[in-house]
Order: structure tokens, then C-alpha cells, then sequence
């Protein structure tokens, strides 16, 4: 059945683009491919610097977002002679823990999170925060890509005394491809966009407000225009970003997110 005939799919995601217009198009649909993440590099001498002031000064918490970034932290630290100090000052810390990633890579490590979310959200993470007082206490923030703005919003109302890890920096993509799909939205000429991580939904959110764009962008993914995401965490970003109709499948798979908006479209 071919759900998705005649449907033009913005796909903003760099990798896999090519697998995933293949699913669009066996499902009747036009695929566009509009990378809108760019690459990832690592600022190597930022995150060492960060991970020194994470062994000197330590603190309370350490809240991990994501596996990848965690593993990036330890081998960063493994190669500045530092893996075992690392490991223990995260010992001597409380560990939040968000996503089954992230535990089982700290699992590996012989370290078990004080908390831990029961959804692999950002809200899930802050539901399991909640009985914990923050106030003036020393916070490591690990993020990956995504700046979490719910998440430091909590951390500044509790008035915790938080610094931020950044493991990974994303390099802006093609603006020029950004600037096709941002007017290919307002001008109602796709009938969704597909995003597979948080950093796409970010950039481009916050590059419609830079061109003024931010309220013609909501409303066409509001009135026309469907946000599809790859998963919860996708999700949530999108909705923090005030896009409130997003369909995203159980399972977190590329082929489900197509199978998804083929459902949605039918019903």
C-alpha cells in the first residue's frame, strides 16, 4: 500500500539519507533530501579542559544525557592519562543518568546511576530529579549537541550551581540547503519533514528566528506541513521548540518513522 503517494518528504538528516528515501519512495512518496544538521566535530581541548575542572573541583551531580557522549568523556579522559580518576570522581558523585545508552555504558565503567529516567527524555530525567534538593549544589551538565534548554531551565529554578560539558560541537550545514527547505515550509510546498536527531530540530528552529521566520515556520507545522520524528527524544525537542502536532513511532527506527506518517495520513 502505498500510503505516502504523491507526498513531497523534506528529509533534514545527513546520515542514512539516501536508505531513507528509498522507504519514502516505495511508499509512493517524493523524497527531498535537505540535510540540516551539518557535521559533528569534537573540540578536543575544550572537553579536556572541562574534564580537568570535572577533576579538581568535582561536585554533586553529574547528569549524563546521552551514552555517546559519556564513552566520549572517558576515552578523552583515558587518552590524557586520566580514566581512572575520571571514574572515580564520578564514584564519589551522584550520577543522573538519561537513557538505557547512557546506563549500560556506565555499566562498563562498574558505575550505577543514583537516578535514572523512565522514558530516555529530558522530562523523564527531571520527573526522576524531582525529590532531590539542588539548591547551591555543585552540578556537571554532560549534553550532547543539544543544548537541553528544559533541563538548564530546572537546574537555574532550583538555583544549582551548574556547568555545562559539551563533548561534541555541531558545525552548521549548507546554509543554502537550509534556506531552500525554511522556504519550502513557509511556502507550503512539503507535506512533512522528517528529523532524526535533536541538533536538526535545533538548527533549525533557531536559524527561522534569526531570518524572522520563527512564526511562519510554526504555522505551517501547524496548519499543513507534519513534523515526523524518529524517536521520543526527537519528539520532545520538537515540541519544545512550540511544534505541537508530531508524529513519531514506538519503536525508535527510520523505517518506523515512514510507517508512522503512512498511519497518520491514512487515518
Amino acid at each position: 500500500m502505498r500510503r505516502l503517494e504523491g507526498k513531497r518528504i523534506a528529509i533534514t538528516g545527513p546520515r542514512k539519507a539516501a536508505e531513507l528515501s528509498v522507504i519514502v519512495e516505495k511508499q509512493g512518496g517524493i523524497p527531498l533530501i535537505r540535510p540540516a544538521q551539518g557535521t559533528v566535530a569534537i573540540e578536543k581541548e575544550k572537553v579536556e579542559a572541562e574534564i580537568r575542572q570535572l577533576l579538581d573541583v568535582g561536585g554533586d551531580w553529574i547528569i549524563l544525557t546521552t551514552g555517546v557522549g559519556t564513552e566520549m568523556l572517558y576515552k578523552v579522559a583515558e587518552e590524557m592519562g586520566a580514566a581512572e580518576a575520571f571514574v572515580e570522581q564520578l564514584r564519589r558523585m551522584n550520577i543522573a543518568a538519561r537513557g538505557y545508552k547512557t546506563v549500560n555504558y556506565l555499566k562498563t565503567l562498574g558505575l550505577t546511576p543514583t537516578v535514572r529516567d523512565d522514558d530516555g527524555t529530558t522530562v523523564g530525567i527531571l520527573r526522576a530529579l524531582q525529590p532531590y534538593d539542588m539548591k547551591g549544589r555543585r552540578v556537571a551538565l554532560q549534553l550532547y549537541g543539544d543544548h537541553a534548554p528544559r533541563l538548564v531551565q530546572w537546574l537555574k529554578e532550583q538555583q544549582a550551581d551548574y556547568y555545562e560539558i559539551l563533548p561534541y560541537l555541531h558545525v552548521p550545514p549548507e546554509l543554502e540547503v537550509v534556506d531552500t527547505l525554511l522556504s519550502e515550509i513557509v511556502r507550503r510546498e512539503v507535506d512533512a519533514v522528517t528529523f532524526t536527531s535533536t541538533p536538526q530540530v535545533r538548527f533549525l528552529m533557531a536559524y527561522a528566528r534569526e531570518k524572522g521566520l520563527e512564526e511562519p515556520l510554526l504555522a505551517a507545522f501547524r496548519e499543513s506541513t507534519v513534523a515526523v520524528a524518529v524517536g521520543k527524544v526527537t519528539a520532545e525537542a520538537l515540541r519544545d521548540e512550540g511544534i505541537e502536532r508530531v508524529v513519531a513511532p514506538e519503536e525508535e527506527r527510520m523505517g518506523s518513522m515512514i510507517v508512522a506518517l503512512g498511519h497518520y495520513y491514512e487515518q
